[in-house]
């Protein structure tokens, strides 16, 4: 099952990049896009090496949860669209079906590790670099909890918090689903 997963999981991810790859490079500042590409990359390895690869695929399944549940709850509420963001174009590859596959095959049928700082440390360096970038305004978003000049300080150290929070929340909430 894991690697009929994993395959799943490759093509549906290679699917969204051909969409969303035609925006250029600049479609790689979006979390979704990493936490993707992280995720593709890992059901690649997954089915190279098995169970050796379980913390990349420990990695990318953490940060699809993200992706799944910031669309979820926090863009979609914020106008974003529940059909837009979930159900047409990149966002049904990159924010439904990547993460459901690959949260369900690394929950039920794949080795699992146990490395919950790993996501908690790459998520917490792509958002500081992005709150950076968009202090300096070299970049705008791509989300707006990173739009620091738009929303003030404190707005942005709240935001951070609980985005930190969160992506330890999920860490934490598989690894412990994977025992």
């Amino acid at each position: 099952m894991a690697i009929g997963a994993n395959i799943l999981a490759i093509i549906f991810g290679l699917a969204g990049f051909r969409l969303s790859i035609s925006r250029g490079w600049a479609v790689f500042a979006f979390y979704t896009q990493i936490s993707n590409l992280v995720a593709l990359l890992s059901s690649v390895a997954f089915l190279i090496f098995g169970a050796p690869a379980s913390w990349f695929r420990y990695l990318g399944v953490c940060m699809l949860a993200m992706t799944l549940v910031v669309t979820l709850f926090i863009l979609v509420p914020m106008g974003g669209g529940f059909e837009e963001l979930m159900l047409s174009g990149v966002g049904l590859y990159h924010h439904t079906l990547c993460p459901f596959i690959s949260i369900a095959s690394y929950a039920l049928f794949e080795p699992h590790a146990h490395a919950w700082a790993v996501p908690v440390i790459v998520t917490t360096a792509y958002g500081l670099t992005m709150l950076v970038l968009n202090a300096r305004e070299v970049f705008d978003g791509p989300y707006p909890f990173f739009r620091v000049n738009q929303q003030g300080r404190r707005a942005t150290v709240l935001w951070t918090a609980a985005l930190i929070a969160l992506i330890s929340a999920i860490s934490l909430g598989i690894s412990a689903i994977a025992r």
